[in-house]
């Protein structure tokens, strides 16, 4: 990889590739956590979206680092609701409770 620095004759391209894949993932997650400000979504839709866009398990404290925005007492009570409702089901027990989209 940094065969010819010495020499001038190193390709930039491979850091010019990393560096724009850092930039477009950066872009993407900031994407995501604005989209509730176009879509206008209440905050038990936008807790109910995060399962729309991730594939298995999700913690309630992963929850709590999408939306930071959200209450704990608000998060929690949307699990509770959306389990009832069957649209989730509750993984495991205690610190490693999980909840995974039916």
């Amino acid at each position: 990889m940094t065969d010819g620095w010495h020499d001038g004759a190193n390709s930039y391209a491979p850091f010019v590739k990393y560096y724009l894949g850092i930039i477009l993932k950066a872009y993407n997650e900031f994407e995501n956590r604005v989209e509730h400000l176009k879509n206008r979504l209440s905050k038990p839709e936008r807790i109910q979206a995060v399962f729309e866009q991730k594939i298995g398990k999700i913690t309630k404290k992963e929850i709590m680092e999408l939306c930071p925005d959200i209450s704990k007492v608000t998060v929690e009570r949307t699990l509770t609701a959306l389990v009832k409702s069957g649209y989730i089901a509750k993984v495991g027990a205690g610190p490693s409770t999980g909840y995974v989209r039916i």
